[in-house]
């Protein structure tokens, strides 16, 4: 991208995954792309990475057009308001998950909210640091820019230009109506995830051995940096907590109907209204999980899948892909899971409905082992 006949200039300030994924993803488009980070280490691995260069632009460098700042929660309002002191013509936008507690603080630091974009890209890996970033991170994802009553449209503008660059979809939210949605989508599945792992800890380990690919699906961001995550909650806490009341109360609810059955048994006639409170809540999660998005954001379609037993050997996952496409079949989604104690693991493929018995059939007379 080109500013005044020029590549637009962005300074990256942290330069862990978020912010090495973006230089990677901005210098691919044109950009003209440079770092700063506290560790120099962190800095030199993320420029050797592709994901800009060192060192970073002098103070009241007039030539930066834009400032993304990429550190942890606790210090972004510090980082952006110093920013825009050693800029200060450039606008500043970060990458924090939170958003009201940011423009609150920079704008209790005297920080200039006509030159500042909240930004949260909804992307991330388990795995932290520029050593994980990929320039494809926020292909196809969301980023939410929170822009308040005093920003100015070209800041906005600016910043909406190199998000979208990095082959995001830019949505535009206030910051309280981003933490509120974030509580439920994002903050209280870490939650989930957290809890529900944190009872396997002091399972046997034969208990564990039977964990299948619910508990995997489940429990999967259980692995994400402790550490963040505690930021990204304190800085959310009142819609974090409101939200996560409603679900102590589903689950006291939950808990009372089973305690009810314990007590008077579990034969027909025992704890009548226990059976229906499950039920329900059952159901509500039927219709929560059917409003999430499918591909490409469209509505979610219900697939087949057919389970496809593949030999744990080299090659066979690639083998069994190469597979598909040549039945002409397009693979919608895959799930992978390990046979306890067996050489071979699960795939189970899902496709359209309306190709899965081509699919079986050719799968089939290909020597595959399967399950329909």
């Amino acid at each position: 991208m080109t500013t005044h006949d020029r590549p637009t200039r962005v300074h990256i300030i942290g330069s862990g995954l978020i912010g090495a994924s973006a230089g990677m993803a901005l210098r691919a488009k044109g950009f003209a792309v440079s770092l700063e980070d506290m560790s120099p280490t962190s800095a030199a691995l993320a420029r050797d990475l592709g994901a800009g260069d060192l060192p970073g632009p002098p103070d009241a460098d007039a030539s930066i057009d834009l400032v993304v700042v990429a550190t942890p929660p606790d210090v972004t309002a510090d980082v952006v308001v110093a920013a825009q002191r050693r800029f200060p013509v450039a606008v500043v936008t970060d990458v924090a998950s939170v958003k009201r507690i940011i423009v609150d603080e920079v704008a209790e630091r005297g920080g200039d909210l006509a030159r500042f974009v909240g930004g949260h890209p909804m992307a991330g890996r388990e795995r932290s640091g520029a050593i994980s970033a990929r320039a494809d991170l926020f292909t196809g994802r969301t980023w939410v820019l929170t822009p308040t009553d005093e920003t100015a449209p070209e800041a906005l503008t600016l910043v909406r230009s190199a998000a979208e660059a990095t082959g995001a979809a830019v949505v535009v939210l206030g910051a309280g109506e981003h933490d509120e949605a974030v509580a439920a989508v994002s903050h209280l599945p870490q939650i989930a995830a957290t809890v529900v792992a944190s009872r396997l800890e002091e399972l046997s380990d034969t208990a564990v051995e039977l964990a299948g690919q619910g508990v995997r699906d489940v429990t999967r961001i259980a692995a994400s940096d402790a550490g963040l995550w505690t930021q990204i909650l304190v800085g959310n806490a009142p819609a974090v907590r409101a939200v996560l009341d409603d679900v102590i109360a589903d689950l006291q609810d939950l808990s009372g109907a089973l305690a009810a059955i314990a007590r008077d048994g579990s034969h027909d006639l025992g704890a009548p209204g226990a059976r229906a409170v499950i039920a329900a809540q059952l159901v509500a999660g039927n219709a929560g999980h059917a409003r999430i998005p499918g591909k490409h954001g469209q509505a979610p379609t219900a697939y087949g899948s057919v389970i496809v037993l593949v030999p744990d050997e080299p090659g066979q996952l690639g083998r069994l892909f190469n597979d598909v496409g040549d039945a002409g079949v397009n693979l919608e989604d895959l799930r992978l899971d390990h046979a306890h104690g067996r050489p071979f693991g699960l795939a189970e493929v899902f496709v359209l409905p309306s190709v899965l018995g081509h699919l079986v059939e050719s799968l089939t007379e290909r020597g595959w082992r399967l399950h329909v």
